[in-house]
């Protein structure tokens, strides 16, 4: 695996950069997600536009797309009557796919500790 990663991914064959992926998957940053699918365990995920999810990962890719169930979604508003006042809003959905271009950080979520 060592000349794998030493290598540049533009002198890759094919199978070379999906074993590179799948190693990455593992061992890198991504194994967070691969252990949620794996455990059916429930992560955070921070978005862009200030929400947050809640959820059980079903599946992903490496740009972060990831199709998630049993979402629990959180964000802040301001209220109508007093703009120094915040509501905290929630929503549940069943499923949803999310563009990996709106995450943000994920996290590990101890579901046990609610």
């Amino acid at each position: 695996m060592s000349e794998i990663l030493s290598k540049p991914k533009s002198e890759m064959s094919e199978k070379e950069l999906q074993e590179l992926e799948q190693y990455e998957f593992n061992h890198g940053p991504m194994r967070l997600l691969s252990k949620a699918v794996k455990d059916s365990s429930t992560i955070l995920i921070s978005l862009r536009n200030n929400h947050k999810l809640i959820a059980k990962v079903k599946a992903f890719d490496r740009h972060c797309n990831m199709i998630l169930e049993n979402v629990r979604e959180f964000w802040n508003e301001t209220a109508p009557n007093d703009r120094k006042r915040k509501i905290v809003r929630e929503r549940f959905v069943l499923k949803m796919f999310l563009r990996g271009d709106s995450v943000i950080v994920i996290l590990n979520h101890n579901s046990e500790s609610k």
